[in-house]
């Protein structure tokens, strides 16, 4: 998976910058979110926790998504200005057997 930056513009009122990215994806799928976070976040030098992917898409019959990502300055200024929706998203998920374990131990325990 190789990664493009396409784009990049500071916006100083949101504290923030604004990516557009290009992601070649031949031998593979469409990577995740998470996989795109940290691509991201590597390229750019940054922690990925301060990098929100807004959205990211691949065309019919194409190995190559595009996207847009913010990468702001503080988690605190992030969890400011980006909608809820987008900080959901971007979340680390739990696996969902990991999900159903924690639901047996509560179970055992009752």
């Amino acid at each position: 998976m190789g990664i493009k930056i396409v784009s990049e513009k500071e916006n100083p009122l949101l504290k923030r910058k604004e990516i557009c990215f290009q992601i070649e994806h031949a031998q593979t799928g469409t990577p995740s979110r998470l996989e795109v976070r940290k691509a991201v976040a590597k390229i750019l030098r940054t922690d990925i926790d301060l990098v929100y992917v807004k959205k990211f898409e691949t065309k019919t019959g194409a190995f190559t998504a595009v996207g847009t990502a913010n990468v702001y300055d503080s988690v605190e200024q992030a969890k400011f200005v980006e909608p809820e929706y987008i900080i959901k998203r971007n979340v680390l998920m739990e696996k969902p057997e990991e999900k159903a374990a924690e639901k047996e131990e509560k179970k055992e325990g009752k």
